[in-house]
This record gives C-alpha cells, sequence and structure tokens, in this order.
C-alpha cells in the first residue's frame, strides 16, 4: 500500500468524512479532537461501553462485547492501514480506533465494577498506551500499519489488566 507523499499533519472533518475507514479509524471524530487524542477517543470508548450497556443490557453481553471487539480489530487493522496511507503517516495522533478496541476489551473484563474502578482502569490503560513500556515499546517499533497500530495497543489493554489483577491478589 503506497503512503500519500505529503503528509497530512491535521486532518479535519472533511478529510474523516471522505472515506468509512477514515471515519472508524478517527474514532467517529473523537480522534480529531486537538488536544490528547488518544486520551479522547479512549474516553468515547469508556462513554459508547457504558452508554450501550445501560440502554439495552440483555443485548450488549460480555460474549457480544467480546465478538465486537474481535470483528473491531480485524476491521480496524484495515480502517488504519487506509486511513494511516492516505493520511501519510503511518500512525498519525487521529487515529484512534486502536484505543476504542483496547479499552473496550478493558472494560469487558472489569465490568460489572464501580465508576471509580473503572476510572482507575481507564488511568492504568492510558498510562499503558502512552509511556510504552517494554514490551509495549518494541511491538509499536516492530510493527507496522494497521497491524501495528492495532496491536500495541491491544499489548497496552493487557498490561492494564494484569495490573488490575496483581492488584486485586494483594
Amino acid at each position: 500500500m503506497e503512503t500519500n507523499p505529503h503528509p497530512i499533519l491535521k486532518p479535519g472533518s472533511s478529510f474523516m468524512l471522505a472515506h468509512p475507514a477514515h471515519f472508524l479509524a478517527q474514532g467517529f471524530g473523537s480522534g480529531l479532537s486537538p488536544i490528547m487524542p488518544g486520551t479522547a477517543g479512549t474516553l468515547f470508548a469508556w462513554l459508547s461501553f457504558a452508554v450501550l450497556n445501560l440502554r439495552w443490557p440483555t443485548l450488549f453481553t460480555p460474549v457480544v462485547w467480546s465478538a465486537i471487539i474481535v470483528i473491531g480489530y480485524f476491521i480496524g487493522v484495515w480502517a488504519c492501514a487506509v486511513t494511516g496511507k492516505n493520511l501519510g503517516v503511518a500512525d498519525h495522533g487521529s487515529m484512534v480506533w486502536d484505543e476504542i478496541i483496547a479499552f473496550w476489551l478493558v472494560l469487558v473484563f472489569i465490568t460489572p465494577a464501580p465508576l471509580i474502578t473503572q476510572f482507575w482502569a481507564f488511568i492504568a490503560f492510558r498510562f499503558f498506551d502512552m509511556v510504552k513500556p517494554p514490551p509495549i515499546g518494541y511491538f509499536d517499533q516492530r510493527f507496522k500499519g494497521g497491524f501495528g497500530v492495532m496491536f500495541d495497543d491491544i499489548v497496552a489493554a493487557f498490561f492494564a489488566l494484569l495490573a488490575f489483577a496483581l492488584y486485586r491478589t494483594w
């Protein structure tokens, strides 16, 4: 897949709406936040998870969420590859579908949980996603394209869940 030779540094709504892959990769617009788009995408994930679970609790079960996450991961590989190519930046900051899928994964494993627990899960996930301690940073550097964009956030979600599991055992 050939990359745009002229990178788009600040994509706007017209870019996002130009292709379904852009709309998805940019988190339905949450990735267009001028400050901390990854955090905005993660907040969108949290809000959408809460709203869908409250509105349709019998539909949005852990099994259904798991299917959404798996399917969303593979669609996200495609959407992030297309969007990165069109932006001219493989892992552009406005692409937040990776944060959305990864944080939904965290929420599936920790809920039902009080709001404060969900808040600490948010903090833990953002820490691992932003700081990228080993091996997250290794995967971020090693794997490129849509797969690379999506995979390092899944590893960050795993580390956030591992931190919660270790905390609960003490």
